[in-house]
């Protein structure tokens, strides 16, 4: 991968960031894994270390895809500090599915600003078509909660379980309008998933060291946090098939005050017999994070 960073002595009409990557489809599904509604925006932070999109919904939800700049086949970097732009996110993914369509170019080439401002997307590499595209983008709306994820103890509260179930499980607990409780507890180690509504749902995932349920769990008191469903339910409803497929797992954590984070892998890579680069690039994986806000007073902790 080719990878550089000007100073702040060159023309200063050169792009803040110009980066070519050819698994567009990737970037799709990362993208997309964070989209549960039709018409939504997103804030672009650019740096040296790569591309994060944000997006967040009624200040108690938050998402946040890191594209590192490891994933990309090229990536020159010549702004200070970290630019941030606005966009629709909805328009976005729409654009790179056009360049994703079979018969178009494999590479797609990425630059911000362009001469008013916008995202410039464009194929390269293929002798018989180009495509190009321009997105406007705006002045990014203030990020009304960026937050400073702490554990809630000595020992994180955290367990690993296979996305796929994570996803049937918050899916069986669909109660319009309802929340969800979720509780943690060492002894015996478990993690249950309460739904209320019309009736009362409930799903456990016990621990033991055999079984293949949940991966890993740490926890050294009982806790229960109450979320609302619709906010959980984005944490999941978008799951890429790639992420189903690979089997991969997510990782989720209560932290102070209850604050839930989910985290999630999403590989970025074609398969190997097409991946001219799959030896210089063995993990090319985008990390999806969404933390959820507990309802109000709903965070109950017991040493």
């Amino acid at each position: 991968m080719s990878t550089s960073t000007r100073g702040g002595d060159d023309d200063d009409d050169s792009p803040d960031l110009v980066c070519q990557l050819d698994c567009i489809q990737g970037m799709v599904d990362a993208l997309s894994s964070v989209r549960w509604k039709r018409h939504q925006d997103a804030v672009i932070e650019l740096s040296e270390h790569g591309i994060v999109v944000i997006v967040e919904e009624s200040g108690c939800l938050q998402a946040k895809v890191y594209l590192k700049r490891e994933l990309f086949i090229s990536y020159n970097y010549g702004a200070e500090g970290r630019p941030r732009f606005g966009l629709s996110l909805g328009l976005l993914v729409d654009c790179l599915n056009i360049f994703s369509a079979p018969g178009n170019a494999s590479v797609i080439e990425i630059q911000y600003p362009g001469p008013d401002m916008q995202l410039l997307l464009k194929s390269v590499g293929s002798p018989d078509s180009c495509l190009y595209a321009e997105i406007r983008t705006r002045i990014p709306d203030t990020i009304s909660w960026d937050y400073h994820f702490e554990q809630a103890g000595n020992v994180p509260l955290t367990f690993t379980v296979k996305s796929a179930i994570l996803k049937e499980a918050i899916d069986d607990l669909d109660w319009p309008g309802s929340s969800i409780q979720i509780i943690m507890q060492p002894d015996p180690p478990m993690v249950t998933f309460r739904g209320e509504g019309h009736g009362d749902l409930q799903i456990e995932f016990p621990y033991y060291a055999n079984t293949d349920l949940l991966i890993a769990f740490q926890c050294d008191r009982h806790i229960s946090s109450r979320y609302k469903y619709k906010f959980l339910r984005a944490t999941t409803s978008n799951f890429p098939s790639s992420v189903l497929k690979e089997n991969r797992s997510s990782k989720v954590t209560i932290g102070r005050g209850g604050m839930l984070k989910i985290q999630h892998l999403v590989s970025v890579a074609k398969p190997a017999a097409l991946n001219h680069y799959a030896d210089a690039q063995p993990s090319r994986i985008a990390y999806i994070e969404f933390f959820v806000k507990p309802e109000e007073d709903e965070t109950h902790s017991y040493d």
